[in-house]
């Protein structure tokens, strides 16, 4: 049983020694010399395996490592379709919009080339100016005050409590609804005489309001749907990020002595800014592009109270047949937007937490 076994043993020592035999040749070798048990017991497989040396020569030559095949020259046809609809959807309308930005052209008419002339009389346009203004109020409005309640429903619902997972259903429903759907109940609820929300303030004392009548009240009130519709998504976003906390820092804070003010302060609202500032952007995206609820609830009304960029555009396009005046509102729009999403952007990378 010694000379069975040291059989193979003396010929991988030759082997290493002559450097002549390959690894699948002193492989074979092994295989070859006795039994499936001695090979077994030498930790070899019993099948006999081919070797490289023969599985090159057989094929005529020596065996060469294989290289990646470079799949981008067989299949980059696969993505024209995709180009051609990225050409045909977004870039075309964009330059065919630079283009009719600098032409005098209304509907039904033709067409002439002014140049930048549109937009020096956007910049001179008062109507313009004010409602610019009027969408950052609205903006500002329609973000701080979701998030702001957000997070507060958030800690809110993060707690035990009965019916928690049927008051959330509850508190998330408004964000279901259609955007024109919920302007149309609205506006029912608004009016002055026949409003419910009236007859709610008529119960606890309080006189009968104007809302959405009033220039100096409907850019608030149009904010109160937004709060009401939006709130369950910041809650749903930080709600997302509360279930994912660590219990530790709370433990080792409540053991110092820390109260409930404490915990939120210093070691909550940390933890979940990142996803704050998540549901900031996805709010500020939102809110600037409203135009559902403002057209079909005041129009822009009463006067220019409530007209945002949106409705400006609009009418401008729409109304009064300024393609090219239009248009130009469209660029400047544009970058308006462009300059608030890099900051944004700035402000969720400042916002992440530190390594």
């Amino acid at each position: 049983m010694k000379a069975r076994d040291s059989l193979p043993l003396a010929f991988l020592r030759s082997a290493c020694v002559n450097g002549g035999v390959t690894a699948g040749e002193t492989r074979e070798a092994s295989l070859g010399k006795g039994d499936d048990a001695t090979a077994q017991s030498h930790g070899f497989p019993s099948p006999r395996v081919p070797s490289e040396r023969s599985a090159g020569s057989d094929s005529g030559g020596d065996a060469r490592p294989a290289t990646p095949y470079d799949f981008s020259r067989k299949y980059w046809a696969f993505a024209i379709p995709a180009v051609i609809a990225i050409l045909a959807v977004i870039v075309f309308p964009w330059l065919f919009t630079l283009y009719m930005s600098t032409q005098d052209w209304k509907i039904g008419g033709g067409s002439a080339f002014i140049g930048w002339s549109n937009y020096a009389i956007l910049f001179q346009d008062e109507r313009f100016l004010e409602a610019v203004g009027r969408t950052f109020w609205f903006t500002a409005l329609a973000v701080v005050l979701p998030v702001i309640l957000g997070v507060a429903a958030a800690v809110v619902f993060h707690r035990e409590f009965p019916f928690r997972g049927v008051l959330r259903t509850v508190f998330t429903m408004p964000m279901m609804a259609t955007p024109v759907a919920v302007a149309l109940v609205w506006t029912m609820m608004f009016h002055p005489q026949l409003g419910v929300l009236n007859y709610l303030l008529s119960l606890i004392g309080i006189p009968p309001q104007a809302w959405v009548y009033d220039p100096s009240t409907v850019i608030p009130t149009l904010v109160m749907i937004e709060v009401w519709q939006w709130t369950p998504l910041v809650m749903l976003i930080v709600l997302g990020g509360l279930a994912s906390l660590p219990p530790e820092p709370y433990e080792s804070a409540i053991i110092d002595g820390a109260n409930a003010w404490h915990l939120f302060r210093h070691i909550t609202l940390p933890l979940v800014w990142p996803y704050v500032m998540i549901a900031v952007m996805l709010r500020t995206i939102d809110a600037l592009k409203v135009f559902d609820n403002i057209f079909v609830i005041t129009q822009g009304g009463p006067g220019t109270a409530s007209e945002t960029m949106n409705i400006f555009l609009y009418l401008q396009a729409f109304q009064f047949y300024k393609l090219g005046y239009a248009s130009a509102l469209v660029v400047v729009f544009f970058i308006i937007i462009v300059l608030l999403s890099l900051l944004l952007l700035y402000a969720r990378q400042r916002s992440k937490w530190n390594a």
